[in-house]
């Protein structure tokens, strides 16, 4: 079995994205890793270059910033990774520059993936999330925060990113996956406020205008982390890979989890989750089987 993994990368050390570990979270799965980087404000591609591993293979792009309708540029760029991948790969490992995942799932996504090697009609497996915010110690828990999506893909040409490159589609239909029971970590909102803002900006920037974001955020120096309408403790345990970036961790965050700021409707809805684990109207890019 041959996996590939991919991932791509602009601007990453401007907004201190955690790419390098998420790219050795899972390399221990992969035979090769695909590293689209796009042409840079900062030293993301030496930064990159710096990644100690063999099976590291970098290719440089650059992004039509034109294509802000709808995030596609990411979709683009990840097709562009995709690509390169080594044409005899049996999966496709997707990783964003902002997750992470444990190395107890290791073993587990291994012998899943030998499991349905040759099962063709299975297109992906599927992912869990946990979204991080604020600090290493808090979870966004919300229904404004998507639950599942698919990080394991067949290698199949006719497979594409979608949309703004959160999940993929096999001919513009959903594809047809497994759970694993594996979650991904996502570190997105975790950052000093400063970087978060920075990271925000350039996220953003493929939606809206420059003349929209510097009108949007003209008076704002640091992102405001207390504009959230849910949290909960994470009790878990971080994977090992991030373990240094967490210790180096330069800045306070705390929330008192008791405080729901999401109105009735969301209220109702967040209970009827909680307590039945039915997300109520939820948005679902695959199909299990």
């Amino acid at each position: 079995m041959f996996v590939s993994g991919f991932t791509i990368a602009r601007n990453v050390v401007k907004a201190d994205y955690p790419i390098k570990e998420a790219v050795y979270s899972i390399l221990p799965l992969c035979d090769e890793m695909v590293i689209a980087v796009g042409k840079s404000d900062d030293d993301t591609l030496n930064y990159i270059k710096s990644f100690d591993s063999p099976k590291i293979k970098i290719i440089e792009t650059i992004w039509d910033d034109s294509l802000r309708e709808g995030g596609k540029v990411l979709a683009i760029e990840t097709n562009k990774a995709m690509d390169a991948i080594n044409p005899n790969a049996d999966w496709c490992f997707y990783i964003q520059a902002d997750e992470c995942l444990h190395e107890q799932y290791l073993e587990p996504l291994k012998n899943l993936m030998l499991k349905y090697k040759d099962e063709q009609s299975i297109d992906g497996l599927l992912f869990n999330y946990t979204h991080f915010y604020g600090s290493y110690d808090y979870v966004a828990d919300s229904r404004h925060w998507y639950r599942k999506e698919i990080r394991i893909i067949r290698n199949n040409p006719q497979i594409r990113s979608f949309k703004d490159a959160q999940g993929f589609r096999k001919n513009d239909q959903k594809l047809k996956v497994k759970e694993t029971g594996a979650s991904i970590y996502h570190y997105g909102w975790v950052k000093h406020p400063k970087q978060q803002l920075e990271k925000l900006k350039q996220a953003r920037k493929l939606w809206h205008s420059d003349e929209f974001l510097e009108k949007e955020y003209a008076d704002i120096n640091e992102y405001d982390f207390s504009n959230v309408d849910s949290l909960s403790l994470f009790t878990g345990t971080h994977p090992q890979v991030i373990q240094e970036r967490i210790q180096k961790k330069n800045w306070k965050f705390e929330y008192d989890i008791k405080i729901k700021n999401l109105g009735f409707k969301k209220s109702v809805l967040y209970f009827i989750e909680k307590i039945s684990g039915w997300r109520v109207g939820e948005n679902k890019n695959y199909k299990i089987i």
